[in-house]
């Protein structure tokens, strides 16, 4: 649940139950059994990591089936990545559910903090801002989310630091035309998400390109026992 408003805690509460980035290996780094292990938490919602209304693989060349994973967490390529398009000055927010499905509060940390390109220049693409969300019942680390290109980032989103679900983690941008980030116009600037479970594999929700998405649409889940890595939930 990513509650604030009453609406959205209606919608949410219902639920309990973008660019191309550097080459990287589609492929776990490691074999699906060594990632399995214990069972994971109960599930956590994943949301789009921008304010209001953003879209979903605009030009449907990104979708998580099979769009490139770039980064690693707990020694493992992410298991799945979108891009999400809003034009520049979008508010950027943590994708992750304040609530777990079965109602336990979640708290999220800053875990990552570094320019997001291989070059180490913001303006070849911003920031990678990396994430991980608690099960504070029961103290289980659920999962990891990668939010890419990120501009105008504040002082106060750094390594350590605690975010709710509408904390400001930086800005949508354009960002200079580079092999990290080829975009030739504001109508394709977007956040690149990559998710990753800390056992088992997370998954994503199946839309069609171009799908709208606002502040309650759950994009994705970690927290799932699915058996590999870019698959649907």
């Amino acid at each position: 649940m990513r509650p604030v408003t009453s609406v959205r805690i209606a919608v949410a509460t219902a639920l309990a139950a973008s660019s191309v980035l550097l080459t990287a290996p589609l492929v776990s780094a490691q074999p699906a059994d060594e990632k399995a292990a214990p069972k994971a938490a109960d599930t956590i919602g994943i949301y789009p990591p921008i304010q209001g209304s953003s879209i979903w693989d605009r030009f449907g060349q990104t979708p998580p089936s099979s769009h490139h994973r770039v980064f690693y967490n707990y020694g493992y390529l992410n298991d799945w990545a979108v891009d999400i398009y809003r034009n520049p000055g979008g508010t950027v927010v943590s994708p992750f559910g304040s609530k777990t499905s079965a109602g336990n509060p979640v708290s999220v940390r800053v875990v990552t903090v570094k320019p997001g390109c291989a070059t180490g220049n913001l303006a070849d693409g911003g920031y990678r801002i990396g994430l991980e969300a608690r099960d504070d019942a029961t103290g289980t680390v659920v999962g990891r989310a990668d939010v890419m290109h990120v501009d105008k980032k504040p002082d106060a989103i750094a390594v350590g630091a605690s975010v709710g679900p509408w904390t400001k983690l930086g800005e949508t941008g354009r960002f200079r035309y580079s092999s990290c980030y080829q975009v030739n116009g504001d109508s394709g600037a977007h956040i690149h998400l990559e998710v990753i479970n800390k056992t088992r594999y997370s998954c994503y929700i199946n839309r069609g390109a171009g799908t709208t998405l606002g502040d309650e649409t759950v994009v994705g889940r970690v927290g799932t026992q699915n058996s590999g890595p870019q698959q649907a939930c």
